[in-house]
């Protein structure tokens, strides 16, 4: 099945680049493009993609207005595209901003061409780009500087078991599936299932937010 994606970036040349680069793929398509976020949501629209490329800092509407806005789109609306957010810089407030609102990871702008098209593989096929490490640095960097835990946010926590529990939290530290399975003494697919279970009863999208949501529970602190 051909992953069909559009490109949002104020540089024509990264557009076009980008563009060229995906479209020799044979299962991906680049069906549109847009210089900016309010052109993003037309084109969005109009096209329905599978992965939305998106730059983080644009006029008119930047990259996050315009995921907040995919990604949560008015009533009647079904097509929610998966996002995934383009930077310059490995740690930006913007991406983590991205992260809560549900987009899918984020990649840097200089990656390597082989990065970028199995970015958008891995974004096409429901998972979080951020490798564990990744998302625990993501993180922490801002979590140190956030408000205390939000209480509504831990009662949330409240509907999980307490292996449901343990398991979210060993993925806020940065432990893979296979790692959380070999700390647990179960199999790397019970811990999928778990993992299925805590999306599922939280209303995650992947598990990006579920970080996101342990730090801002308190579940997890940074240097902890």
């Amino acid at each position: 099945m051909t992953i069909r994606v559009i490109i949002v970036d104020d540089q024509a040349m990264v557009r076009a680049g980008f563009a060229a680069l995906l479209n020799a793929q044979s299962d991906i398509d680049v069906v549109g493009d847009a210089a900016d976020g309010k052109q993003a949501l037309e084109v969005s629209g109009r096209t329905h993609p599978d992965v939305v490329l998106m730059d983080v800092r644009m006029p008119e509407m930047d990259g996050l207005e315009a995921a907040r806005r995919l990604l949560d789109p008015p009533p009647g609306v079904t097509h929610r595209p998966k996002v995934l957010m383009l930077t310059t810089f490995d740690v930006d407030d913007y991406v983590y901003e991205a992260l809560r609102a549900g987009a899918s990871g984020f990649l840097l702008k200089d990656a390597p061409p082989a990065d970028l098209i199995a970015a958008v593989r891995v974004v096409a096929a429901g998972e979080a780009l951020l490798a564990p490490s990744v998302t625990r640095r993501l993180i922490e960097d801002f979590a140190r500087n956030r408000p205390a835990p939000r209480r509504d946010r831990g009662l949330r926590l409240n509907g999980l078991t307490p292996r449901e529990t343990e398991v979210l939290e060993l993925i806020a530290r940065g432990l893979s599936n296979q790692e959380i399975a070999d700390r647990l003494v179960v199999a790397e697919q019970t811990v999928k299932t778990h993992i299925g279970r805590i999306l599922a009863k939280l209303d995650l999208r992947d598990r990006a937010q579920a970080v996101v949501l342990a730090y801002e529970s308190g579940l997890v602190t940074p240097g902890q």
